[in-house]
């Protein structure tokens, strides 16, 4: 063997070397992976026809394996790191010949493009990357960034270490609407860099605050990182379950597992919230804690006033705090004694299914014993039972077709459990009361007469909705019945709208907001999935960035927030209105209702497309358009070019090989551990999205095909993952920082200002580590 290494060895060590050497040549990344995967699979395919790279595999024909066998174990399980006294023969590589490998590496890598690519079942998911990328650049092109940095600057200035805790309020702001670490690290640094600086503050914390707060795009959603971690998570999760369940004797995971191996990018999403605004916190606390330790070098700063209206103490307690509280809090109660709450009396041509046991029960011995090593005793006897009852009815009810008055019944008593308040009026009443409210904390000494109005014709709204309608009026009466409670909101609402664009901060911080709302809502909700979402985020970006084209044009963009309303006029006519006018019987509400969305959808598509000429005709579009081009391709070719890598190391057999050794170890959380350190090492040398396409799909077999939370192991990765922007010599956020940082700021400045932050990163992943439900609770709770 070649320098005592089995040649299995020696290949990785050639992929690996030429990887980075194509990282370090200078030449663009996405192309240099694909000629690293070429390069190395000729230098590895010239070794092995010289006879120099042997593989010693072992001998499956040899008594001691013959007895291992017979002993129960699995072949999957022995290797040469688990048995190394079984006895090995040499072989190539390369068994079949480097021709054949070739061969079959070109086949794979067309099915791979084609499955990941072209037109497979992720296609539709990574589509998100394109939606979420434009979105994130028309936001940051539309220079939401600099008022957010000015605006939070007055707000935590006058704190110790205000600024650089206004950085992180401003960093995790824009990780949930952009998500670009380039463009927000970029923009901090050109922004606020000078300003922290010129007030004294240490440039260590300056560059520190700024570089760690602009990776948060890749953990807080929307994330590029995790809609392309997700992808191939949940593929990988699925693949690897299923060959866990077979490996335990079982037909499939879905009986081994008792529910199916999915994971999906909304879920992951769900997942990801709570991780990320505690890195958010914990950056804050730290810049916050600094400032107390060492005022000096993170003093408090003090802006002149704008001249906004002062807001007392006692003012802002009742109308930010004290109200809202009532508010929500009283719907909630409403809603726990079912004043508040559904309405829905659809009933079902057919009945529901009998429900199965909570586990399949027939099944073989050996699947038998592994589910209850898996489930416990208690739950395979639950399930034992629940079938046992099944099956002395007779078997699992089936679903049969109702009859009429079996519907009726079932309609009337759905009417009689309705509350008597629908949750979809109260939602938009608690909502506007919030909007109106608000307005009055924000301008205590204007005439509060129209805001008790609008407030009035929401108690209206309830009064009636209480009153008149009930469970069985149609939605085109009840909008009759709504209109003048409406316009009574209407008129304190759009009173209230004056006194709050007068706000700075609320001017400032809204429209994003409810971008990010509109997005995350829907995802989070599970109203739709990431790519539909994004493409509303995208188009709501388009919208805003027009907006606030026209605003310093001096222009009118009372277009651009009409066509902003008909969105929303058109998704309530969607939810409230039945709008299936192709039925053999359609009422007349519903062409109605169908025509006022269709014309709302025109509108707003109106709308979306005079966005792109007011930006087009002010230089602005191109650009965007451009740079979107230029990432989503650039990720797109990684993909590629990762994929054409990956088959070089499965064809030499390097995949199976590190797998083995990983499977070697007994204690699950010991694999994990150390693929969690390979890849923090790895992000040292490597970008996130090399680690996601080249070595995640190596491992992942592994670390999802254990007992492990799949929500819980890829967002670990992601937090990891996230480490590699600032991790020196080629975290990117260092060199994006380097790039806009002023002479007097050194490269050392920026080093050592990173290193707090990164060993906060890996607090953060300890604290992941040891609570996880701290990844876990949100999507529990949303999925009940």
């Amino acid at each position: 063997m070649l320098f005592g290494l089995d040649g299995v060895e020696i290949g990785l060590i050639i992929v690996f070397l030429c990887l980075f050497g194509g990282i370090l040549s200078g030449f663009p990344v996405a192309f240099a992976i694909g000629g690293a995967g070429v390069i190395s699979f000729g230098i590895i395919a010239a070794l092995d026809s010289a006879g120099l790279l042997i593989h010693q595999a072992i001998d499956t024909g040899s008594a001691a394996y013959a007895d291992l066998i017979a002993q129960g174990v699995k072949s999957d399980t022995i290797s040469i790191f688990r048995y190394p006294d079984l006895p090995r023969y040499d072989t190539p590589v390369f068994p079949s010949g480097w021709e054949t490998a070739m061969d079959r590496n070109i086949s794979f890598i067309v099915n791979r493009m084609n499955e990941r690519v072209l037109a497979g079942q992720s296609i539709e998911t990574l589509l998100a990357v394109l939606m979420f990328v434009l979105m994130g650049i028309t936001l940051e092109r539309s220079k939401i960034a600099n008022d957010l940095l000015t605006t939070m600057a007055r707000v935590f200035g006058p704190l110790p270490g205000g600024l650089a805790v206004s950085v992180v309020v401003v960093g995790a702001f824009l990780a949930a609407s952009t998500g670009i670490v380039g463009a927000t690290v970029v923009t901090m640094g050109l922004l606020s860099l000078p300003t922290m600086l010129r007030n004294n503050y240490s440039p260590e914390l300056a560059t520190g605050v700024i570089a760690a707060s602009g990776t948060l795009g890749q953990i807080i959603p929307p994330s590029i990182v995790i809609v392309l971690l997700g992808t191939l998570a949940g593929d990988l999760y699925s693949a690897a379950q299923e060959t866990r369940a077979q490996v335990a004797g079982c037909s499939d995971a879905l009986t081994f597992l008792g529910e199916p191996a999915v994971l999906s990018v909304g879920t992951l999403f769900q997942s990801a919230l709570i991780p990320g605004i505690m890195l958010a916190f914990l950056y804050a606390a730290y810049a916050f804690g600094y400032a107390l330790m060492n005022p000096s070098k993170a003093p408090a700063v003090t802006f002149d006033s704008d001249g906004e209206e002062v807001i007392t103490r006692n003012e802002g307690l009742i109308w930010f705090l004290g109200v809202p509280a009532a508010l929500i809090g009283g719907a909630i109660l409403l809603s726990s004694v079912n004043v508040i709450g559904s309405q829905t009396i659809i009933v079902d041509s057919f009945s529901d299914r009998g429900e199965a046991a909570s586990l399949r029960t027939t099944v073989s011995d050996e699947c038998k014993a592994s589910m209850i090593d898996l489930h416990g005793q208690l739950a395979w006897d639950e399930a034992v039972a629940q079938q046992a009852a099944i099956d002395a009815q007779g078997g699992l009810e089936e679903s049969t077709k109702l009859t009429d008055e079996e519907r009726a019944a079932i309609f009337a008593e759905r009417v009689e459990a309705a509350a008597p308040i629908g949750s979809g009026i109260a939602t938009l009443v608690v909502l506007f009361a919030l909007v109106l409210t608000t307005a009055r904390g924000v301008a205590p000494s204007a005439d509060p007469r129209r805001l008790y109005i609008g407030l009035a014709g929401g108690a209206l709204m309830f009064l009636v909705d209480l009153l008149l309608i009930t469970p069985t009026t149609s939605a085109g009466v009840t909008v009759i019945l709504m209109v003048i409670p409406f316009a009574i909101m209407g008129y304190g609402m759009t009173y209230a709208g004056g006194l709050l664009s007068k706000n700075e901060l609320l001017r400032v911080v809204f429209p994003p907001l409810v971008l990010i709302v509109a997005v995350l809502g829907s995802i989070l909700g599970g109203i739709t999935n990431p790519t539909p979402a994004a493409a509303l985020g995208a188009g709501g970006a388009l919208l805003l960035a027009a907006y606030r084209r026209l605003a310093d044009e001096e222009k009118s963009g009372k277009l651009i927030i009409w066509a902003s309303f008909s969105i929303i006029v058109m998704i309530l006519i969607g939810i409230n209105f039945d709008l299936r006018i192709n039925q053999p019987e359609v009422a007349f509400e519903s062409y109605v209702a169908f025509f006022a969305a269709y014309g709302a959808y025109l509108f707003s598509m109106f709308g979306i497309l005079y966005s792109c000429y007011v930006l087009l005709r002010g230089k602005v579009l191109s650009p965007i358009v451009r740079e979107t081009a230029k990432v989503t391709s650039m990720v797109f070719t990684i993909l590629i070019g990762s994929q054409l890598l990956n088959l070089v190391v499965i064809s030499f057999g390097g995949e199976h090989y590190i797998q083995q050794f990983l499977k070697s170890f007994d204690n699950e959380l010991t694999v994990f551990l150390i693929v969690m350190l390979v890849l923090f090492v790895l992000g040292f040398v490597l970008d996130f999205l090399e680690i996601i396409y080249i070595v995640i799909p190596i491992v992942g077999p592994v670390i999802y095909g254990g007992t492990f939370d799949p929500k819980w192991v890829t967002i670990m990765v992601a937090v990891n993952l996230q480490t590699s922007f600032l991790t020196p010599p080629f975290g990117f956020a260092l060199f994006y920082l380097r790039g806009v940082a002023p002479s007097s700021v050194t490269t050392g400045h920026i080093y050592r200002g990173i290193i707090p932050f990164v060993l906060i990163q890996v607090a953060g992943l300890a604290l992941l580590w040891f609570f996880p439900s701290i990844v876990t609770i949100l999507p529990d709770l949303i999925g009940r």
